[in-house]
This record gives structure tokens, C-alpha cells and sequence, in this order.
């Protein structure tokens, strides 16, 4: 299986971007190069050349305004005046619910209802199993647990602060179930369904997992981030705002091409109503 534990980081390349802009910007202003500008200048000076490095060894666009703001932000709340504490609140605050981010690639994303209704439409009528990784606060696993009582539904979350919350959200289903853990370390065996909204990043991993463990027939599903060169089985558009796309990909069987799927989603139960995959 793929794994992500041999890719550069980027947070670490993003602070090196960092350090290596600001030790520039302090270099001009000890030669007087920017004698008189204030700090605050200093820093959207410093902002704009992390920037500029960045788009130059093509960081993900989303890095681009962190990099341009980063400092001034930094600069302009230390002058707020705040007491100690506030800042260590917020900090640990940040920290429970996105101090995996760094290492995983994953940022928390949510599920609208939308997505979940479109999805718990699309399969199969009957139990089913479902998984959903990187879970966040549940909000997948608490609307799909309930838009489908006969199935069981489980999530699991890597960061603390989302995964106490989904599971306090959720203590009244009975057929939910969350949990906190790593997603690549937990069987995927037995579940017909795995859900996951995650990034471009862990796609190849995931799938090479799902292959790995899953039945064939079992179906991945994928929000937003197609897996790089596999054949989706359709594609599911969804009525929301941002026109959600889920990918879906049926688990092939031993042997086969990865751009091969052996059938249909569960063709045993379509009797019973026919899958719109």
C-alpha cells in the first residue's frame, strides 16, 4: 500500500519558506535597504516574498494566502495587547482540531446534508456497512445513520477536538458509531461502503487500502478528489451550491486491473430497488 509517511511535508517546506523570506527581509533592513519602513510594512514585505517562493516551487494555491498573511497577522495581534493566556487557549484550540493536518494533508472538511442524502439515495435498499474516513465532527455519519436505520454506519477521526464532538453529537443513534483513530490503520474488511472527503494527497493510499481489504463489489466513494487514473464507475452530482461531485469506485476482484471492476455495485440487492451508480 502507498504510503504517505515518505512525502516531503509541506507545512515543513511552508516554514522553511517562511524562515528563509523573513532572514531576507532582516537582511535588507540591518543594511538599511528598508530604513524607515514600519513593522508592519516589514512584515507584508515578508509576506509577499514567502508568496512569491512559494507559487515558485508550486505549493498548492491554498498555501498562497497563509504565506501572504501569515506575519502581518502575527505582527498585528501582538500588538492587541491580549493576556497570555488567550493566546495559549486559541493555540490549544487550534491544536485539537488540526494538529494532524500537518501530517496527514487532510483539512476538516464537512459534509452537507445535501451530499448525504444524494449518496443514501444512490445505494442499494438493505443493510449496509459503512465507513466513513477522516469523519470530523460526524456530520456524514449522524445524516446518513439516520436517512438509513437499518444500515450501520461508523466513523473515524484523527484529531481529538472532532472526534469528542462527533461523538457527543452523536450518542442518541444507535446505529452510529465514532471513533478516534488512524484511518490507514483501522480494517477497512467487512464495510460494503467506504466514504471519504479527504485532498488530492492520501487518494492513491486510500484506494490502494481499499483495494487491499475490501470485498469485491464493495464500493469507495470519494467527495471532490477523483483517485489519479483510475476509471470512476459513475459519478454523482450533487444539487448543492458548489455542485458536489462523488466519485465512485467498485472494489475489482483479485487480479484484475486496477481500471477494471469486476461488476456493478451489489448486483444481488438491486432487485429490491435498482442503484443509481
Amino acid at each position: 500500500m502507498s504510503s504517505l509517511a515518505h512525502t516531503p511535508s509541506p507545512a515543513l517546506r511552508a516554514l522553511s519558506i517562511q524562515i528563509v523570506a523573513l532572514v531576507f527581509i532582516v537582511l535588507l533592513q540591518r543594511l538599511d535597504v528598508l530604513a524607515g519602513l514600519p513593522l508592519l510594512g516589514l512584515a507584508a514585505l515578508q509576506g509577499a516574498l514567502a508568496g512569491m517562493l512559494a507559487a515558485a516551487f508550486k505549493a498548492a494555491s491554498w498555501w498562497l494566502p497563509i504565506h501572504l498573511f501569515f506575519m502581518p497577522a502575527l505582527v498585528l495581534g501582538s500588538g492587541l495587547g491580549l493576556p497570555a493566556w488567550v493566546w495559549a487557549s486559541g493555540t490549544g484550540l487550534l491544536l485539537l482540531f488540526y494538529w494532524t493536518v500537518f501530517r496527514t494533508r487532510v483539512p476538516l472538511f464537512l459534509s452537507n446534508r445535501k451530499t448525504v442524502e444524494t449518496l443514501a439515495e444512490a445505494l442499494p435498499e438493505g443493510a449496509l456497512r459503512v465507513l466513513d474516513i477522516g469523519s470530523g465532527t460526524g456530520s456524514f455519519v449522524r445524516h446518513f445513520a439516520q436517512l438509513r436505520p437499518e444500515s450501520q454506519i461508523a466513523g473515524i477521526e484523527t484529531a481529538p477536538g472532532p472526534a469528542w464532538l462527533a461523538r457527543l453529537l452523536a450518542r442518541r443513534l444507535p446505529n452510529a458509531q465514532l471513533v478516534r483513530g488512524d484511518f490507514f490503520a483501522t480494517e477497512w474488511t467487512g464495510f460494503d461502503v467506504v466514504y471519504a472527503f479527504l485532498s488530492p494527497a492520501p487518494m492513491q493510499a486510500v484506494w490502494d487500502k481499499a483495494r487491499a481489504e475490501m470485498r469485491p463489489g464493495a464500493v469507495l466513494v470519494s467527495n471532490s478528489f477523483p483517485i489519479p487514473e483510475i476509471e470512476t464507475d459513475g459519478v454523482l452530482t450533487v444539487s448543492d451550491r458548489r455542485k458536489t461531485h462523488l466519485y465512485c469506485y467498485t472494489i475489482p476482484a483479485a487480479g484484475a486491473r486496477p481500471d477494471a471492476h469486476a461488476h456493478k455495485i451489489w448486483p444481488s440487492r438491486q432487485a429490491g430497488r435498482k442503484s443509481r451508480l
